[in-house]
């Protein structure tokens, strides 16, 4: 790490793996990759979290330049609780100024099972696919332990394969397993986590707005102007969108919807951490993907970094100098794409409850959404006690407002009390989560 550092901020989420079940008083210590500082010890509460945890970083310069040294630093955790095995996730990049997200997924131990310290990738002897509603479905180890999450480099500081040039617009396949005449936004993306020929590497069920999460903190710094980020963020679900509405690789007879090879799709990580303003600009816009007229699939946008490749597409370096310039998302697109390029919406969005009824709901607004929401924040809260309980009455008051406040600050998104747009689905995608209503693998 440079003598030179600042600080950035990271927020460990302890859950159970399969479901979202926190983990409370589990024992959180945090090493630096480098060895530079003393482990530091936290323990997580009702919500199975931690609190904001300040770490050194690089200086903020580092990410402005492709030449600069590396502009994120590298963190152990490992998880300790009673009851669970031990996991460990080595990597977690830390940014200046920018709050890191870091999910740790927990094993129960079987009944009779000796709680044991990290257990290494040979002392795993049994694998299996197993479907479930947590945001991601992973290749599953047998309990107690699960093998290290190992967080690679950035792909924009790393070295990765450049991606392979591809035509904007698909054709789309006459029948298949799935027939679409809308753009529909997925549930799950169904993740092949190595070459598409490479029938050993893992498959993982990942929901949508989690894998939009993903993607984009692993292929752009979480440092950069928000135009630049938007804009990255509506040419990745572009990107994403087509493979899932011309069924690109399932016409090709595979079962999956995406790689996670750069040099054929975008680059995913399992188990990596994400960053707060990602995430929250990903939840104002996740329904969104980018369009030509008289074109009805979403564009397949072709993106690079810029610097180690070039493409005809949007370079991701140039993005970064162009929001700087004060650019605008969409202009940032249309400088890459051309004029004629739009955002549109998507009318359906899969695997919620109901929609959103089209505007905020806040303290005085009443009826059957209020309802729903009240309903479903009182499921939520079985899982996550810090939510208070409410009475299911369609009136939208202070203690609603403070139910909501309190999902709010556990999921990461502005504290306001008011359920808008980004509010309404996030609270939808836990509840199915934790009601296990909407079974994974259907679009």
């Amino acid at each position: 790490m440079p003598q030179e550092t600042t600080i950035g901020r990271l927020l460990v989420n302890v859950r159970i793996e399969r479901g979202y079940i926190p983990v409370p008083n589990a024992r959180v210590v945090i090493q630096s990759m480098d060895g530079s500082m003393e482990p530091l010890t936290y323990m997580t509460d009702s919500s199975g979290q931690t609190p904001e945890i300040e770490l050194p970083a690089p200086p903020l310069a580092y990410s402005e330049s492709p030449q600069e040294p590396r502009p994120y630093s590298e963190y152990i955790i490992t998880v300790d609780a009673e009851g669970y095995g031990t996991s460990v996730v080595e990597g977690t990049e830390i940014l200046p100024g920018e709050l890191s997200i870091q999910a740790v997924p927990m094993q129960p131990l079987e009944a009779g099972t000796e709680q044991v310290s990290p257990l290494s990738d040979d002392s795993v002897s049994q694998i299996q696919l197993t479907p479930s509603a947590d945001s991601v479905i992973q290749v599953r180890p047998t309990p107690p332990s699960a093998p290290t999450i190992i967080i690679p480099e950035h792909t924009l500081y790393g070295d990765y394969p450049t991606k392979i040039p591809e035509a904007e617009v698909k054709p789309v396949p006459e029948s298949g397993e799935i027939v679409l005449s809308r753009v529909v936004i997925p549930e799950y993306i169904i993740v092949h986590d190595g070459l598409p020929t490479d029938s050993s590497a893992p498959d993982y069920w990942v929901r949508y707005t989690d894998y939009i999460k993903n993607v984009t903190s692993s292929e752009i710094y979480a440092t950069w102007e928000d135009s630049t980020i938007l804009a990255n963020i509506l040419v990745i679900m572009s990107f994403t969108l087509n493979r899932v509405y011309t069924e690109y690789y399932r016409s090709r007879g595979y079962d999956f919807t995406i790689t996670s090879s750069t040099a054929y799709d975008q680059k995913f990580v399992y188990g990596r951490n994400i960053y707060e303003n990602i995430s929250y600009l990903v939840d104002q816009v996740f329904n969104n993907y980018l369009a030509r007229p008289g074109v009805t699939q979403p564009i397949f946008t072709s993106y690079c970094d810029g610097q180690r490749a070039t493409c005809t597409g949007l370079s991701q370096w140039g993005s970064k100098y162009l929001g700087d310039e004060g650019y605008s998302a969409i202009e940032i697109v249309r400088y890459y794409y051309g004029s004629d390029m739009y955002i549109a919406t998507a009318e359906q969005i899969s695997g919620v409850p109901a929609s959103y009824p089209g505007y905020d709901l806040t303290i005085g607004s009443t009826g059957d959404k209020v309802r729903q929401l009240q309903q479903q924040l009182n499921r939520i809260a079985q899982n996550y006690p810090a939510i208070p309980k409410l009475t299911a009455d369609g009136i939208y008051g202070s203690l609603t407002a403070e139910s909501v406040r309190a999902f709010q600050k556990i999921f990461s998104l502005p504290q306001t009390g008011v359920t808008d747009f980004p509010t309404w689905y996030a609270i939808s995608r836990i509840y199915v989560a934790v009601s296990r209503i909407s079974e994974p693998g259907a679009y």
